[in-house]
């Protein structure tokens, strides 16, 4: 009797198992696909808050199939190491600055060169033009962005005032890892660079090894590169922005109607906070400014030589296989219709 019982006891609960696991397989939808994304932008951060928010709709909105699984603080490492990881599979995406992918496709360099620029207005009828043809090309290339979010322009941040390129060729001036197009120029300028990816740009400046960077007024305060500085140069080095991109592989291998949804939320999240960001900006840098960090002013003079110095690099710049030569040619054809038609300020 007692083995009976036993017996049946153990049949009850492997009967329970068994309707525990169908239940299980049940509530995991069939196919369901969790993409994985690094970003150096810190948990908590306004980036991190929408981007789980666009997480939260994809997941509820295909219910479950996809999901987005974050992560942040840059603890998968730098654009490159993030890169290396999409490769083996270990990560399916990534927010990127637009350099950090251009070695996927060279277009993404362009709004970067140093000094390009004039103004925001500027940026804003270039971009009008051209950021959708970078889209396309980009996926062409192995890589579905969801468009771009303006990192705004990157000013020169020290320890001591830095008004003239004199000022610089004393320094130690950070360069991007990877970021040859930035090296070039400011070896043209006479300047000694020191390579560096973003994530040790804060080591860099409390050691010592560098001197000078360069950000925009969010990227300095998010990264807490602030902390370390003194002084903010008040000219326009170049124009940064950051893109979500998901390896093209990765999100063919969802349906096309899950493909559309994460297209259109992730799309709207990242307009949303391009929309923002300019707002973002002038706000981060009256804290700057209020936290004790001192503008410098440059000499309109100077800062025409420096252009011109780097303009004699356009067909140097235009011959490279990181740079797509005929968007270049359109972007400065742009900016000339632009300038020509008497529009062109600053702000």
């Amino acid at each position: 009797m007692r083995r009976a019982k036993a017996l049946l006891e153990r049949g009850r609960n492997v009967a329970l198992l068994a309707v525990l696991a169908v239940l299980a397989c049940a509530a995991a939808p069939v196919g369901a696909v969790e993409l994985k994304v690094a970003t150096i932008a810190p948990d908590g951060s306004h980036w991190m808050q929408r981007m789980r928010a666009a997480a939260d709709t994809v997941a509820e909105r295909t219910s479950g199939r996809v999901t987005i699984k974050f992560y942040p603080g840059g603890v998968m490492g730098n654009d490159a190491q993030v890169l290396r990881k999409i490769r083996v599979g270990q990560l399916q995406g990534g927010a990127f600055t637009a350099g950090g992918l251009a070695s996927r496709y060279g277009g993404l360099n362009l709004y970067g060169i140093p000094l390009l620029f004039r103004s925001l207005d500027e940026v804003d009828y270039v971009r009008r033009e051209l950021d959708e043809e970078l889209l396309a090309r980009l996926e062409d290339a192995g890589f579905v962005g969801f468009g771009f979010v303006e990192g705004g322009f990157a000013n020169l941040l020290s320890s001591e005032p830095i008004a003239t390129v004199e000022d610089l060729r004393r320094k130690k001036v950070w360069v991007p890892d990877g970021d040859e197009i930035s090296f070039l120029a400011m070896q043209t300028l006479g300047l000694s660079p020191v390579v560096l990816p973003v994530t040790d740009v804060l080591t860099g400046l409390q050691t010592g090894l560098l001197d000078v960077s360069f950000a925009s007024p969010v990227a300095a305060l998010v990264l807490q590169w602030h902390t370390r500085v003194k002084y903010i140069t008040e000219l326009p080095v170049s124009y940064s922005m950051g893109i979500f991109a998901l390896e093209a592989n990765a999100f063919r291998r969802l349906s096309s109607e899950d493909q559309a949804i994460l297209r259109e939320v992730i799309t709207d999240a990242v307009t949303e906070l391009d929309r923002a960001a300019r707002a973002d900006n002038a706000r981060a840098r009256e804290v700057l400014l209020s936290s004790g960090v001192q503008p410098v002013h440059v000499n309109a003079a100077d800062v025409e030589e420096w252009r011109a110095t780097i303009e004699g690099l356009y067909p140097q710049l235009r011959s490279r296989p990181d740079v797509d030569g005929p968007l270049f040619d359109r972007l400065l054809e742009l900016l000339a219709q632009y300038r020509a038609s008497g529009e062109s300020g600053s702000h």
